[in-house]
């Protein structure tokens, strides 16, 4: 009889043991599988991340900041940041009533005020402006002088025209 007790208790704990075996090969199988499609999708991202690094340089590489040329000209300056500087120089010229004096149109739907401001050089900056409805861009020379004055002086102008 106890030999039996003890067969029986050998068959069950082999039984679990097969079972445990093959259910923990399928779940080794199945991780397996998630591990190498979360692979896959981290390689992607790897690519996405450093085509969006490739972008960003691409875009940056018309802007002072990054043209040590260009920052070499404000070096007899003491200026932590130039074009802050100048960005807040050309805004300053919103603060007057009216429409900004640098943009050669007339308000339609209020007064035109320069928004966005892209500093490609030691000379020349690209601005956006708008009256809320309509907007346009401007094309704009600058000079910064040693006394920290600031000349803008508008080249190129554009209007778009609304199609709604």
């Amino acid at each position: 009889m106890k030999a039996r007790i003890f067969l029986y208790l050998f068959l069950f704990a082999a039984l679990t043991a097969v079972y445990l075996g093959v259910s923990g090969s399928r779940q080794i199988d199945s991780l397996s599988a998630k591990v190498q499609s979360l692979e896959g999708r981290e390689e992607a991202y790897q690519d996405s991340l450093q085509n969006s690094m490739f972008e960003i340089l691409d875009m940056q590489y018309f802007s002072l900041e990054n043209n040590d040329d260009a920052l070499s000209y404000y070096d007899h300056l003491d200026l932590d940041n130039p074009s802050g500087y100048i960005s807040d120089r050309l805004l300053e010229s919103n603060e007057q009533k009216g429409d900004n004096p640098l943009v050669p149109y007339e308000g339609m739907n209020g007064d035109f005020k320069i928004n966005k401001i892209k500093i490609l050089n030691h000379k020349w900056l690209i601005a956006d402006f708008s009256d809320g409805k309509y907007w346009g861009e401007l094309l704009i020379t600058y000079e910064l002088k040693d006394n920290l004055d600031v000349d803008f002086s508008v080249k190129e102008h554009l209007l778009y025209i609304s199609t709604n």
